[in-house]
């Protein structure tokens, strides 16, 4: 198993001959007074004539700090959240228990047992093996990009990570961009997106599904599930990235590229049949898939069932040990989602939310429903500027969009799913995700610019808001995701 290791900026070289950071110190200032002010505005909401009581008042507070904090401050996303909920435990707004209880919660035993399972996966060379195997089938540009997509649409079933998969990717368009040079570009900027639009299709393809899906159980009583999930996310995820493949196409490549032909198997050539190890990852990994597909059938919540999964993975004849799978888990992910998702439980039973919905709502009162959707769906999406952490974003998007929904009619579950869905938008700036900070600075490989990335974005946003638009409109309902309850 090979590690890959990267940063989203570089680090700098002290110079003892270098001028006082004087503005620099200024700049921080600045940014703290903001951060200060937004939070003293927001906790005055209480004097407002029909404003939050204090405690939402206070919660709205913390968490105007907290975006604040995530947005202008170079402070690490996990230790804001964890200061944030921990501010809310001093003060009791939040139960020290429930806080507690947060962290150890079923979405953190979920995602520890999906990040064991794909280690046990990667060890094996089973990954390997699939995510080589389409592009060595390839004869042309076109067919190339849209084998890839299939490849990595089909990891995200099994590989929770997006930077995970972003990384077991890596050396696979290395190899496509030592054969075709002229393509690395256009490469270099499909992998990461495919990747980042593909996360929708499952329940645990990013911390922020898993905050969604808590907090809209605990707000209604009933959440997605892995198989409605499935069921919903997969088909959007096939669509969005096929058509992003065709952005990226006529974007970075020329008529003359697209009509090229090829033969890559020297590059990717047979690894002949599949090991025992490999056998074994692969019916572990199904049983698992299968057993949380089934959860209404056999009752089993799905952590039991990864618990399980995770276990069985770590004995032989399957590679990896417990020790070694477990430190493959970004615990510092963990904290983060676990934190977050507290932070959104706060804002909904504080009534926060609910105020800040009804403040949201006036000015679309009397609007049907599904405009009230499509404006779910374009500021789910233009969020990202703002707020880079997709599991922030649900933080900050779900809690307000669950009592929206029930405000103006729409199904709390169809507003949740096509917000969340909407957000995993986030291709504009390097810094926007991980997968996109990692694939634009490879060793030896030309990729993009931060102007490629902004002619990307200018033609894939508002495709993504008219694709999510169209599915939570016109598909899912016919999936069984009704529009209005």
């Amino acid at each position: 198993m090979t590690a890959y290791t990267y940063t989203t900026r570089a680090t700098p070289t002290p110079n003892p001959q270098a001028p006082k950071q004087e503005p620099k110190n200024r700049k921080a200032s600045t940014r703290t007074v903001l951060i200060a002010a937004a939070a003293i505005t927001a906790s005055a909401t209480a004097l407002i004539p029909g404003g939050p009581t204090w405690q939402g008042a206070l919660v709205l507070a913390v968490f105007t700090a907290a975006v604040g904090a995530w947005v202008l401050t170079p402070l690490d996303d996990t230790w804001i959240a964890l200061a944030a909920v921990a501010v809310l435990a001093v003060t009791g707004i939040l139960a020290p228990d429930d806080l507690f209880a947060t962290l150890g919660a079923d979405l953190v035993w979920l995602l520890i047992a999906a990040f064991v399972l794909a280690a046990g996966l990667t060890g094996s060379g089973l990954v390997d093996r699939f995510v080589a195997v389409l592009p060595a089938r390839a004869r042309s540009v076109r067919g190339l990009a849209h084998l890839s997509t299939v490849a990595l649409v089909v990891s995200s079933l099994a590989v929770p990570s997006t930077s995970g998969r972003a990384a077991l990717a890596v050396p696979v368009f290395t190899a496509l961009a030592s054969a075709l040079p002229r393509m690395a570009k256009a490469l270099s900027v499909l992998f990461p997106t495919v990747v980042l639009l593909s996360a929708v299709s499952t329940l645990i393809g990013a911390g922020a599904h898993l905050v969604a899906d808590q907090l809209l159980r605990e707000a209604t009583g009933d959440g997605i599930g892995f198989l409605r999930w499935l069921v919903l996310g997969l088909p959007l995820a096939a669509v969005s990235s096929h058509l992003a493949v065709e952005v990226v196409l006529r974007l970075f490549t020329t008529r003359e590229d697209r009509r090229a032909r090829f033969d890559l198997r020297a590059r990717f050539p047979p690894r002949g049949p599949w090991t025992r190890t490999e056998r074994f990852a692969a019916v572990t990994t199904g049983v698992v898939l299968v057993l949380w597909c089934t959860e209404a059938w056999h009752g089993l919540p799905p952590a039991l069932v990864g618990l399980i999964g995770a276990l069985a993975m770590c004995v032989p004849p399957h590679r990896v040990t417990t020790g070694a799978a477990l430190k493959t888990v970004p615990w510092s992910l963990l904290l983060f989602t676990a934190a977050t998702a507290a932070l959104g439980s706060a804002l909904v039973g504080s009534g926060a939310a609910a105020w800040v919905a009804d403040v949201a709502l006036s000015p679309a009162r009397g609007a049907p429903p599904w405009v009230v959707l499509t404006v779910v769906i374009v500021v789910s999406t233009a969020a990202h500027l703002a707020v880079q952490s997709r599991s922030a974003r649900s933080s900050v998007l779900v809690p307000v969009v669950i009592p929206l929904a029930a405000a103006t009619g729409l199904a709390p579950a169809a507003a949740v799913f096509a917000s969340t869905a909407a957000a995993g938008f986030c291709h504009t700036l390097t810094s926007s995700a991980k997968p996109v900070a990692l694939f634009s600075d490879i060793d030896g490989v030309p990729t993009y610019s931060a102007r490629d990335l902004l002619r990307l974005s200018a033609v894939l946003a508002p495709l993504h808001v008219v694709v999510v638009a169209v599915f939570a409109l016109l598909v899912w309902p016919r999936l069984g995701l009704p529009l209005v309850p």
